[in-house]
């Protein structure tokens, strides 16, 4: 074996024979952390600036490095690099490149760092961005969630409490809990990137490095807040990346709870909702069907992200300080779920103008449910008559209006008085569907002015961000 097999890594002058065959693809990270590439040499641009700023690397040498950094940067967006194996990852790849790019002086860019400190900024640096990715795309869903709602917001649908017909809502109102839902999650994001935006860098291998770095500059350079405090907990610490993973799955979550609504909102039997058919997809035997594809694809791949959280917390379990080799294990599903919630997002943004309320059947599926029955108890409360005793009233009146297949406000006004004497003809005004969402008229509610309220507050935050 020649002494070049024995050293054909960057890092082999330890070693007396080459990297076994299976062992080096087995130990490879660069097929999928390449995808860092970007991440990978603004850092190492940012440290070649701190080395030249403390007087570690001339000026003469930090411009070669940056130069060569930069046509490696447009080689690989190109498509034009050559990714190997045998380099492991994408730090070695480009530092290695960059080294046959400009010679000896490339092999100084290492000074100071180590592939844990590096590696740990790629990944910062990669979230934060997701982060503002995962942001703009919530705001942009938010913003038809909101037009839709005032465009439906005078249209009534049957609420319900464990699928059964409740209360009626105005769909607009049901729009805006969903918006509420992904509001927790912009801001869920947002604090979640206040813990992202710490520089590892400097941290080196462990425990810092005996060069006289400046960790603030390199941090200020890399958009940083400040640098990590602890050199030990800098190059280990992924809870980052499980916090991210338990904000996109709750993404997911609220997704998947959207979904479930509109497949079945979308289904026969319910028929309040149309979906165009660029969401939809057939059947290859049933030539009637028209399948919600997407909300039920969306629905599927929550499982998938919630598993890659379930994954990132598994890896971190009885972890020792510090960097250990399970941390490669993170990438691939952190950048799998990222992927996954943003396709999903991109959906919703396509999907949610799209929407088509067939008004008309949600009405009459209300109506169907003798949801005023609340309203009919309030009125006898309102008359004197204590709640359970107005509860049971009411209940006797449905039974009666169950029999006589009738709505309540379809029974006649001595019906309605064989059950209580409180019962005048103003119990009419709010027996109606109409009646029972104008009612309910006060901050949070679902009365009409109600909705358009907090339509008008939602579009201000989202303004105001």
């Amino acid at each position: 074996m020649s002494d070049r097999d024995k050293s054909d890594k960057l890092w082999g002058g330890r070693f007396s024979e080459a990297t076994d065959e299976f062992v080096e693809r087995f130990t490879a990270s660069v097929q999928f952390d390449k995808r860092l590439y970007q991440y990978d040499i603004e850092g190492s641009i940012a440290h070649a600036r701190m080395l030249n700023k403390v007087g570690v690397l001339s000026d003469d040498e930090v411009e070669q490095i940056e130069s060569g950094l930069e046509s490696i940067r447009k080689d690989i967006a190109a498509g034009n690099f050559d990714w190997s194996i045998k380099l492991e990852d994408v730090h070695m790849n480009i530092e290695a490149a960059l080294t046959a790019r400009i010679g000896e002086i490339g092999k100084k860019l290492h000074t100071g760092r180590s592939r844990n400190d590096q590696v740990a900024t790629d990944i910062r640096l990669y979230v934060r961005d997701a982060i503002d990715s995962l942001c703009t795309l919530i705001d942009k869903l938010q913003s038809a969630l909101i037009d839709l709602a005032e465009r439906e917001a005078d249209t009534i649908l049957p609420g319900f409490t464990h699928l059964q017909t409740a209360q009626p809502v105005s769909f607009g109102h049901h729009m805006m809990a969903w918006n509420e839902m992904l509001t927790r999650d912009y801001d869920r994001l947002l604090d979640c990137r206040k813990r992202v935006n710490l520089s590892p860098l400097g941290a080196a291998a462990l425990a810092g490095t005996t060069f006289p770095i400046d960790r603030n500059y390199s941090a200020e350079l890399l958009g940083f807040d400040a640098p990590s405090n602890n050199s030990l907990d800098s190059v280990s610490d992924r809870d980052f990346a499980i916090e991210l993973a338990a904000a996109a799955s709750l993404i997911m979550t609220h997704l998947s709870r959207f979904s479930e609504e509109l497949v079945v909102w979308a289904s026969v039997q319910f028929d309040f909702i149309d979906l165009p058919d660029r969401f939809c997809t057939g059947s290859s035997i049933m030539p009637q069907k028209k399948n919600p594809d997407v909300p039920e694809l969306i629905r599927g791949k929550t499982g998938r992200v919630t598993g890659h959280l379930m994954s990132l917390l598994t890896l971190m379990k009885s972890q020792p300080l510090a960097y250990n080799k399970d941390n490669q294990e993170d990438k691939e599903p952190l950048f799998d779920l990222l992927d996954t919630v943003e396709d999903c997002l991109q959906a919703y943004i396509g999907m949610v103008p799209a929407i088509r309320c067939k008004r008309e059947n949600m009405l009459e599926a209300t109506r169907r449910g003798y949801a005023t029955a609340t309203d009919l108890a309030d009125y006898l409360v309102k008359k004197g008559l204590p709640f359970r005793d107005a509860h049971e009233v009411v209940g006797k009146a449905v039974s009666l209006a169950i029999e006589l297949k009738q709505d309540l406000a379809e029974l006649d006004l001595e019906q309605l008085q064989q059950f209580s004497e409180l019962i005048a003809d103003d119990v009419f005004e709010v027996l109606t569907l109409e009646g029972s969402l104008a009612a309910r008229d006060h901050f949070g509610a679902t009365a009409p002015t109600q909705v358009r309220s907090a339509i008008e507050t939602a579009r201000s935050k989202l303004a105001a961000r």
